[in-house]
Protein backbone atom coordinates (compact mmCIF):
# COMPACT_ATOMS: atom_id res chain seq x y z
CA UNK A 1 0.00 0.00 0.00
CA UNK A 2 1.20 3.37 -0.79
CA UNK A 3 1.20 5.61 2.17
CA UNK A 4 0.43 9.54 1.30
CA UNK A 5 2.27 11.67 4.37
CA UNK A 6 -0.16 14.59 4.56
CA UNK A 7 1.33 18.19 4.06
CA UNK A 8 2.18 20.25 6.59
CA UNK A 9 0.29 23.29 6.48
CA UNK A 10 3.26 25.52 7.66
CA UNK A 11 6.29 24.25 5.66
CA UNK A 12 9.33 25.64 7.10
CA UNK A 13 11.42 22.80 7.15
CA UNK A 14 11.55 19.03 6.76
CA UNK A 15 14.86 19.51 5.03
CA UNK A 16 17.11 16.61 3.91
CA UNK A 17 20.31 18.54 3.35
CA UNK A 18 22.57 14.89 3.65
CA UNK A 19 23.64 16.13 0.33
CA UNK A 20 25.29 19.27 0.97
CA UNK A 21 27.70 17.59 3.79
CA UNK A 22 30.25 17.30 1.08
CA UNK A 23 28.16 18.52 -1.65
CA UNK A 24 28.63 17.40 -5.52
CA UNK A 25 30.06 19.82 -7.69
CA UNK A 26 28.25 23.18 -8.21
CA UNK A 27 27.15 23.05 -11.87
CA UNK A 28 28.48 24.48 -15.03
CA UNK A 29 25.54 24.16 -17.08
CA UNK A 30 22.04 24.41 -16.74
CA UNK A 31 19.54 21.32 -16.14
CA UNK A 32 18.14 20.21 -19.14
CA UNK A 33 14.66 19.46 -20.44
CA UNK A 34 14.32 15.91 -21.53
CA UNK A 35 11.30 16.84 -24.02
CA UNK A 36 10.04 20.20 -25.31
CA UNK A 37 8.12 21.51 -22.59
CA UNK A 38 9.71 24.22 -20.40
CA UNK A 39 8.02 22.45 -17.44
CA UNK A 40 10.22 19.63 -17.10
CA UNK A 41 13.88 19.70 -16.70
CA UNK A 42 16.09 16.48 -16.24
CA UNK A 43 17.83 17.45 -13.01
CA UNK A 44 21.69 15.34 -11.79
CA UNK A 45 23.69 15.10 -8.74
CA UNK A 46 26.07 17.85 -10.40
CA UNK A 47 22.85 20.12 -11.65
CA UNK A 48 20.51 20.07 -8.86
CA UNK A 49 21.78 23.50 -7.42
CA UNK A 50 20.27 25.09 -10.03
CA UNK A 51 16.89 23.34 -9.12
CA UNK A 52 17.22 24.63 -5.04
CA UNK A 53 17.40 28.32 -6.90
CA UNK A 54 14.35 27.91 -9.01
CA UNK A 55 12.21 26.22 -6.04
CA UNK A 56 12.73 30.04 -4.45
CA UNK A 57 10.17 31.36 -7.60
CA UNK A 58 8.08 27.82 -8.32
CA UNK A 59 7.73 24.73 -6.49
CA UNK A 60 9.52 21.75 -8.41
CA UNK A 61 7.97 18.39 -8.23
CA UNK A 62 10.94 16.09 -8.36
CA UNK A 63 10.42 12.55 -9.37
CA UNK A 64 12.99 9.46 -9.34
CA UNK A 65 12.57 6.98 -12.16
CA UNK A 66 14.65 4.18 -13.39
CA UNK A 67 15.33 0.66 -13.62
CA UNK A 68 12.54 0.00 -16.09
CA UNK A 69 10.25 2.77 -14.88
CA UNK A 70 9.48 6.02 -16.95
CA UNK A 71 8.45 9.44 -15.55
CA UNK A 72 4.97 9.99 -15.89
CA UNK A 73 3.81 13.10 -14.18
CA UNK A 74 4.69 15.29 -17.14
CA UNK A 75 0.83 15.77 -18.46
CA UNK A 76 -0.35 16.34 -14.56
CA UNK A 77 2.28 19.01 -14.03
CA UNK A 78 1.01 20.63 -17.04
CA UNK A 79 -2.41 20.82 -15.87
CA UNK A 80 -0.99 23.46 -13.50
CA UNK A 81 -0.42 26.21 -16.36
CA UNK A 82 3.23 26.72 -14.98
CA UNK A 83 2.66 26.92 -11.42
CA UNK A 84 4.98 24.14 -10.87
CA UNK A 85 8.30 22.58 -12.41
CA UNK A 86 8.59 18.89 -13.14
CA UNK A 87 12.26 17.78 -11.98
CA UNK A 88 13.33 14.20 -13.14
CA UNK A 89 16.02 12.25 -11.97
CA UNK A 90 17.62 9.02 -13.01
CA UNK A 91 17.97 7.02 -9.75
CA UNK A 92 20.13 4.73 -10.73
CA UNK A 93 22.54 7.76 -12.10
CA UNK A 94 22.57 9.93 -9.67
CA UNK A 95 23.52 8.41 -5.85
CA UNK A 96 24.07 11.44 -4.28
CA UNK A 97 20.27 13.05 -4.93
CA UNK A 98 19.08 9.24 -3.96
CA UNK A 99 20.71 9.27 -0.41
CA UNK A 100 19.94 12.94 0.12
CA UNK A 101 15.94 11.89 -0.61
CA UNK A 102 16.17 8.51 0.73
CA UNK A 103 14.94 6.77 -2.44
CA UNK A 104 14.75 2.92 -1.99
CA UNK A 105 12.45 2.41 -4.76
CA UNK A 106 10.99 4.34 -7.66
CA UNK A 107 8.92 6.15 -8.69
CA UNK A 108 9.38 8.26 -5.38
CA UNK A 109 8.16 11.71 -5.70
CA UNK A 110 9.51 14.63 -3.37
CA UNK A 111 8.92 18.32 -3.93
CA UNK A 112 11.27 21.48 -3.49
CA UNK A 113 9.87 24.85 -1.98
CA UNK A 114 11.97 27.45 -1.31
CA UNK A 115 15.14 25.06 -1.36
CA UNK A 116 13.35 23.15 1.03
CA UNK A 117 12.61 18.98 -0.03
CA UNK A 118 9.28 17.57 1.10
CA UNK A 119 8.49 13.85 0.40
CA UNK A 120 5.38 13.14 -0.80
CA UNK A 121 4.77 9.75 -1.67
CA UNK A 122 6.07 6.11 -3.19
CA UNK A 123 4.69 4.21 -5.70
CA UNK A 124 2.26 6.10 -8.29
CA UNK A 125 -1.26 6.27 -6.44
CA UNK A 126 -4.44 6.92 -8.48
CA UNK A 127 -4.54 10.18 -10.53
CA UNK A 128 -7.26 12.33 -7.96
CA UNK A 129 -5.27 10.87 -4.61
CA UNK A 130 -1.69 12.85 -6.93
CA UNK A 131 -3.97 15.64 -7.91
CA UNK A 132 -4.69 16.33 -4.15
CA UNK A 133 -1.01 16.01 -3.36
CA UNK A 134 -0.14 18.34 -5.31
CA UNK A 135 -2.91 20.72 -4.74
CA UNK A 136 -1.47 20.72 -0.95
CA UNK A 137 2.33 21.31 -2.37
CA UNK A 138 0.78 24.16 -3.83
CA UNK A 139 -0.59 25.45 -0.71
CA UNK A 140 2.20 25.20 0.98
CA UNK A 141 4.76 26.99 -1.05
CA UNK A 142 1.73 29.95 -1.28
CA UNK A 143 2.29 29.95 2.69
CA UNK A 144 5.81 30.35 1.66
CA UNK A 145 5.44 33.11 -0.43
CA UNK A 146 6.98 30.72 -3.42
CA UNK A 147 4.14 31.93 -6.07
CA UNK A 148 5.80 32.35 -9.39
CA UNK A 149 4.88 31.09 -12.48
CA UNK A 150 6.49 29.51 -15.80
CA UNK A 151 5.39 30.71 -19.14
CA UNK A 152 4.23 27.73 -21.24
CA UNK A 153 3.66 28.64 -24.37
CA UNK A 154 6.20 27.33 -27.23
CA UNK A 155 7.36 31.24 -27.62
CA UNK A 156 8.49 32.16 -24.13
CA UNK A 157 9.79 28.51 -22.88
CA UNK A 158 13.45 30.24 -22.37
CA UNK A 159 11.75 32.97 -19.84
CA UNK A 160 11.92 33.14 -16.33
CA UNK A 161 9.98 32.85 -13.43
CA UNK A 162 7.94 35.53 -12.66
CA UNK A 163 8.31 36.11 -8.80
CA UNK A 164 8.25 39.23 -6.48
CA UNK A 165 11.30 40.71 -5.46
CA UNK A 166 12.99 39.45 -2.33
CA UNK A 167 14.06 42.12 0.25
CA UNK A 168 17.22 43.60 -0.13
CA UNK A 169 19.30 41.82 2.96
CA UNK A 170 17.25 38.10 1.90
CA UNK A 171 18.40 38.32 -1.64
CA UNK A 172 21.56 39.14 -0.37
CA UNK A 173 21.66 36.03 1.72
CA UNK A 174 20.17 33.85 -1.03
CA UNK A 175 22.66 34.75 -3.62
CA UNK A 176 25.43 33.92 -0.94
CA UNK A 177 23.99 30.50 -0.41
CA UNK A 178 24.04 29.52 -4.04
CA UNK A 179 27.57 30.62 -3.90
CA UNK A 180 28.29 28.10 -0.63
CA UNK A 181 29.18 31.61 1.09
CA UNK A 182 27.38 30.55 4.49
CA UNK A 183 29.35 33.49 6.73
CA UNK A 184 28.18 35.94 4.42
CA UNK A 185 24.55 34.75 4.64
CA UNK A 186 24.22 34.65 8.25
CA UNK A 187 25.42 37.86 8.23
CA UNK A 188 23.02 39.25 6.06
CA UNK A 189 19.74 37.31 7.77
CA UNK A 190 21.52 38.53 10.90
CA UNK A 191 21.06 42.35 9.70
CA UNK A 192 17.64 41.40 8.49
CA UNK A 193 16.37 40.59 11.78
CA UNK A 194 18.68 43.93 13.33
CA UNK A 195 16.25 45.83 11.43
CA UNK A 196 12.77 44.29 11.80
CA UNK A 197 13.20 41.43 15.03
CA UNK A 198 9.81 40.29 13.87
CA UNK A 199 10.96 39.34 10.38
CA UNK A 200 10.23 35.52 10.83
CA UNK A 201 11.48 34.68 7.59
CA UNK A 202 14.60 35.74 8.43
CA UNK A 203 14.76 34.28 11.37
CA UNK A 204 14.22 31.07 10.03
CA UNK A 205 16.44 31.63 6.96
CA UNK A 206 19.28 32.15 10.30
CA UNK A 207 18.70 28.80 11.28
CA UNK A 208 18.80 26.82 8.32
CA UNK A 209 21.81 28.62 7.14
CA UNK A 210 23.76 28.15 10.39
CA UNK A 211 22.61 24.86 9.88
CA UNK A 212 24.23 24.52 6.85
CA UNK A 213 27.31 26.26 7.99
CA UNK A 214 27.83 23.19 10.61
CA UNK A 215 27.59 20.93 8.61
CA UNK A 216 29.57 22.30 6.01
CA UNK A 217 33.15 20.13 5.37
CA UNK A 218 31.83 16.94 7.57
CA UNK A 219 29.90 13.61 6.77
CA UNK A 220 27.61 11.93 8.19
CA UNK A 221 29.47 8.57 8.85
CA UNK A 222 31.96 10.58 10.99
CA UNK A 223 29.21 12.55 12.98
CA UNK A 224 27.61 9.55 13.94
CA UNK A 225 30.79 7.95 14.84
CA UNK A 226 31.84 10.41 17.27
CA UNK A 227 28.27 10.92 18.67
CA UNK A 228 28.02 6.66 19.10
CA UNK A 229 31.96 7.24 20.99
CA UNK A 230 30.59 9.68 23.25
CA UNK A 231 27.30 9.89 24.25
CA UNK A 232 27.28 12.37 26.99
CA UNK A 233 29.96 15.14 24.76
CA UNK A 234 27.47 17.96 24.22
CA UNK A 235 29.13 19.21 20.94
CA UNK A 236 29.06 15.51 19.77
CA UNK A 237 25.45 14.58 20.39
CA UNK A 238 24.39 18.50 19.17
CA UNK A 239 26.58 17.76 15.78
CA UNK A 240 24.38 14.34 15.37
CA UNK A 241 20.93 16.61 16.33
CA UNK A 242 22.14 19.07 13.34
CA UNK A 243 22.75 15.93 11.29
CA UNK A 244 19.10 14.58 12.04
CA UNK A 245 17.22 17.68 11.48
CA UNK A 246 19.02 18.06 8.14
CA UNK A 247 17.42 14.29 7.09
CA UNK A 248 14.27 15.28 8.10
CA UNK A 249 14.12 13.42 11.41
CA UNK A 250 12.96 15.94 13.68
CA UNK A 251 11.68 13.43 16.31
CA UNK A 252 14.95 11.92 16.64
CA UNK A 253 17.00 15.39 16.76
CA UNK A 254 14.79 16.54 19.26
CA UNK A 255 14.44 13.55 21.54
CA UNK A 256 18.50 13.28 21.51
CA UNK A 257 18.33 16.63 22.63
CA UNK A 258 15.81 16.47 25.52
CA UNK A 259 17.23 13.03 26.69
CA UNK A 260 20.89 14.81 27.47
CA UNK A 261 19.07 18.21 28.73
CA UNK A 262 18.92 16.68 32.38
CA UNK A 263 21.93 15.34 32.67
CA UNK A 264 24.08 18.63 32.24
CA UNK A 265 25.39 21.53 34.11
CA UNK A 266 23.75 25.04 33.60
CA UNK A 267 25.87 25.92 30.82
CA UNK A 268 25.36 22.56 28.61
CA UNK A 269 21.63 22.93 29.16
CA UNK A 270 21.84 26.50 28.13
CA UNK A 271 23.68 25.41 24.96
CA UNK A 272 21.27 22.77 24.03
CA UNK A 273 18.31 24.75 24.85
CA UNK A 274 19.59 27.47 22.25
CA UNK A 275 20.14 24.65 19.80
CA UNK A 276 16.73 23.59 20.17
CA UNK A 277 15.05 26.65 19.96
CA UNK A 278 17.34 27.20 16.82
CA UNK A 279 16.01 23.69 15.27
CA UNK A 280 12.08 24.67 16.25
CA UNK A 281 12.81 27.14 13.67
CA UNK A 282 14.05 24.77 11.11
CA UNK A 283 11.34 22.77 11.01
CA UNK A 284 9.01 24.91 11.74
CA UNK A 285 7.03 26.18 15.08
CA UNK A 286 3.88 24.84 14.48
CA UNK A 287 4.67 21.51 13.74
CA UNK A 288 3.18 19.18 15.49
CA UNK A 289 6.37 17.70 16.69
CA UNK A 290 7.79 20.84 17.30
CA UNK A 291 4.77 21.91 19.73
CA UNK A 292 5.36 18.01 21.34
CA UNK A 293 9.29 18.83 22.27
CA UNK A 294 8.39 22.71 23.13
CA UNK A 295 6.47 21.09 25.76
CA UNK A 296 8.68 18.75 27.05
CA UNK A 297 11.36 21.37 27.20
CA UNK A 298 9.34 23.77 28.94
CA UNK A 299 8.51 20.63 31.85
CA UNK A 300 12.28 20.35 32.10
CA UNK A 301 13.17 23.98 32.60
CA UNK A 302 10.59 24.43 34.80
Amino acid sequence: MTNLPPVPAGLRGAVDLSSLVNPAPRRDAPPTAPGSSPLVVEATDATFSSILELSNSVPVLVEFFGQGVAPSLESLVAEYGGRMVLATIDGTKNPQLVQAFQVTEVPTVAAVIAGRPLQLFVGMPALEEVRAVLDQVLEVAAQQNVTGTVPVSAETEDAEPVEEPLPPHHQEAYDAIAAGDYATAIAEYRLAIAQNPRDALAVAGLAQVSLLSRLDGLTADAIRSAAAAAPTDVDAQLAVADLDISGGHADDAFARLLDLFPTLDAEGKNTVRTRLLEHFEVVGVDDPRVVAARRRLTALLY
